[in-house]
This record gives structure tokens, sequence and C-alpha cells, in this order.
């Protein structure tokens, strides 16, 4: 699967695609301007819902642009409603009932199409793709198009590096999970902290090892899925040594917070929405790097991790449709995406505030350069691939650690997955 370079994107050296905007012809989507909804001097009463992670409420920055917006938008007196309500679960939330749920909020790209063909998203165009279309790299852009169509402002990218504890770990020992685990630790730390995120980072092993779903490019339905070839095996009986080992720590027996205060874990993965999480409690002894190698079968392999954006959407069924593509451009602007990184560590899509010195200087910016030129790939984004992959694939270390995947099935487990990835 083609990898996604963004190290241009973060330099501002990557050309910009100039796409078309959406609004145009006859094809007018709901969602089609970023402009005022009229100049007749009247205002309007409006209320806004607004869905975002906790981050942007407990920092305060959804506060501070809803004041903003209102200071440039006096045509309309608006009632915010805003409630915090994660990325991840955006998709499960508006789904629920469409015309109850936000009128602008937040989501993680790979509930794109799931959203789209609920009918639950505006198509965006006009001044608002122009910004999009402007100010972002193509390899952004895409994470927020379907079927050739903008439908949402990417403001950040979405894909997972190591966190590691340097009084645990050196750099010499950080380059492969077997140097990892085979650190001497003191004897209540964990060197290893296993976390397969649903099947988001579980992916990275078995795209690592070379293998696919819906083959290189991810949406080639008919190439189904080759997990259950050799090297397949390899990497479950890898996974299923790697789990039960003491010196790993597994997602759901305990959390990486209650180990790190104490210099009880070595090394995790994890994206840059938790640094200052991580930073205040560790300070100078939080280190970052890519994600490492590892070796199933004799091969070293570079692990391959994930890579989409986060995004903002607009609810087709929006009462108050000008205002809420209005808000969703206000919030996915340069200016708010600078704010963002400011005050919560979120590393901009915006190329421009990409170059600034701040950025170009922050070890978070530096980590997912390289994480995305050597570790990543694109996360497949079809509706068969949402449907399916995230229920199946986030089943297999949960039946590793119960012990109902053991050396002696992987390979019936793997054929039952694989089946079950099979596209009719």
């Amino acid at each position: 699967m083609k990898r996604k370079t963004l190290a241009l994107l973060l330099a501002g050296a990557m050309a910009l695609s100039l796409l078309s905007g959406c609004g145009g012809g006859d094809d007018k989507p709901s969602g089609n301007s970023s402009t005022p909804g009229g100049t007749s001097g009247e205002v309007t009463d409006i209320t806004l819902k607004v869905w975002c992670p906790s981050n942007q409420i407990d920092t305060g920055i959804m506060d501070q642009q809803q004041k903003a917006f209102q200071a440039e938008h006096p045509e309309w007196n608006i009632t915010w409603d805003v409630t915090a309500v994660g990325e991840d679960t955006a998709q499960e939330s508006v789904l629920r009932d469409v015309e109850a749920a936000a009128d602008v909020f937040f989501f993680a790209n790979d509930q794109l199409p799931t959203l789209v063909n609920a009918g639950a998203i505006a198509q965006l165009g006009g001044p608002t793709a122009e910004m999009v279309n402007s100010t972002m790299a193509e390899a952004v852009i895409n994470t927020a198009m379907s079927d050739g169509k903008l439908y949402a402002i990417p403001f950040t990218h979405n894909t997972f590096f190591m966190y590691y504890d340097k009084t645990l770990l050196d750099e010499s020992q950080i380059k492969s999970i077997e140097s990892i685990m085979a650190a001497s630790t003191p004897d209540n730390a964990y060197n290893f902290y296993f976390e397969s995120a649903g099947g988001w980072k579980l992916g990275a092993w078995y795209y690592g090892a070379g293998l696919s779903v819906f083959g290189p490019s991810g949406s080639d339905l008919s190439a189904g899925c080759d997990w259950n070839n050799a090297t397949g095996l390899a990497v479950t009986n890898y996974l299923i040594d790697l789990i039960n080992n003491s010196k790993c720590a597994y997602d759901g027996e305990i959390a990486v917070s209650e180990l790190i205060g104490d210099h009880r874990l070595g090394a995790w993965f994890d994206g840059a929405w938790n640094y200052d999480m991580y930073h205040d409690v560790l300070g100078d002894d939080l280190g970052l790097a890519a994600i490492p190698t590892f070796n199933p079968d004799g091969n070293d392999y570079q692990l391959l991790g994930f890579y989409g954006s986060k995004c903002i959407g607009v609810n087709a069924k929006s009462k108050n449709m000008a205002a809420a593509v209005a808000f969703a451009a206000f919030l996915g602007n340069e200016e708010n995406q600078v704010l963002r990184y400011e005050k919560s560590a979120q590393i901009p899509t915006n190329m421009n505030a990409a170059e600034s010195d701040a950025v170009k200087s922050d070890a978070l910016a530096t980590v997912l350069v390289e994480e995305s030129n050597n570790c990543s790939v694109m996360q497949p984004v079809n509706d068969v691939f949402a449907a399916r992959y995230w229920t199946y694939a986030g089943a297999i270390p949960t039946e590793i650690r119960s012990g109902e995947i053991n050396k002696g099935n992987a390979q019936a487990k793997l054929d039952t997955f694989v089946a079950s990835m099979t596209a009719e």
C-alpha cells in the first residue's frame, strides 16, 4: 500500500492540489457556502449545536472560538449548545438521530463513508472547499473526500507514534520491539504496552509485514484479505507471545496513566493528542520516536500505522446551514488551527500554519514527519472495510489475551477472519 508522505506538508514545500470547488454548476450541495446568510442588517436568533472532543472544551479553545465567531457575525445572535463527543464516537452519535444531532461535529475521517451513505453529512463547496483546497495538501484533502466530493475540513493528522520513558529505555533500545522487550527494567515495570485501539493499532503489525485488506490500495474489494497466509500466521503467533509476555502490559487491565508516574512503563503507542498529559507527568523524561521494527519470522519488518485525519463536518439536516458551514470553516481556518496547536498540541493540516517556526521546531511535528515517511500507510476508507474491519480485527487481540486464540488454532481463526472480511 502506498505510503503517504507528510514531510513536505510540514515543511511547507508540497505542491498544492487545486481541486475545483464542489458548489458550482447544477450540483449544488447543501453546505456550499462559508459566507454569512444575509446583508439586510437584521439579526437572526439561531441555535448551533456543536459536538467536539472534551479537550476542546476543557482547554477553553471552543469557548474562545465561539466568542470570536460571534463577533465576526453580528447577523446571527447565536445560542451555543456544546457537548463533549469524541471523534471516535461521532458517527455512532450522529446516526442515532441525524435530525437531532449536532450542526457541527468533529470526527475521524474513516467514518466518512458511513456518514455520507446515511445522508448525515453535508457536501462542502464554494468558499469552504476553496479554503481546504488552497491551504492543504492533496494527501490530506483526500482523507475528507468521497467519490470525488469534499465533505469535511481536516484539521489535524490522525496517526500514532511511540512514546517512551527515557529513564527505562535509551535511543539504542527503541529501534525494535525485540530490543524494547530485551531491555533490563525493574521487576514492577513493563517494557511495552499493547493496545489494539479496536484494530486501529493492531493493523500496524500485519500491514508492516506486507499484508493488506482489499489490496495495496485498500479499495480493491475483490482482493480480499491475506492475513491468513504464512506471514500472517507468523505475525499472529508473534502477537500471542508478545501479549502474553509478563513484561508487556495489556490495555484494559492497567492504564498507561497508572504506570508512567512511577516510571513503570518503557514504551507505548499513542497520538499527539495525549502529549500534554504524558509530558505533564514525565517532563524531560518523555521520549518520542517513530514506531519500531519487529521480527516475526526471521525478517525485520517496519511497523506501519494507519494514517488519516481528524475532521470537522456539518450535519446535512442542519436547520441553520449557512451558519453551521461558516462556523465549521472558521474552526478549520489557519488562525484556529494555530490556536488548537498552541492549546492542545494538534499538528495543523493548514500548510501555512505548519510552516511556523514553532511547529517546525516541535518534537511532535518532527516525529510525525518520520512516522509518515517511513512507518505509515493510508487507512482504507470504504464501506465494507468500515463495516467489518473494526469489529473483526478488534476481536483478535482480545481473543489472544483470553486464550481463545492460541498457536494451536491460530490458522483456523485467521481463516475465519479472512472469510469475514471477504466482500460478497
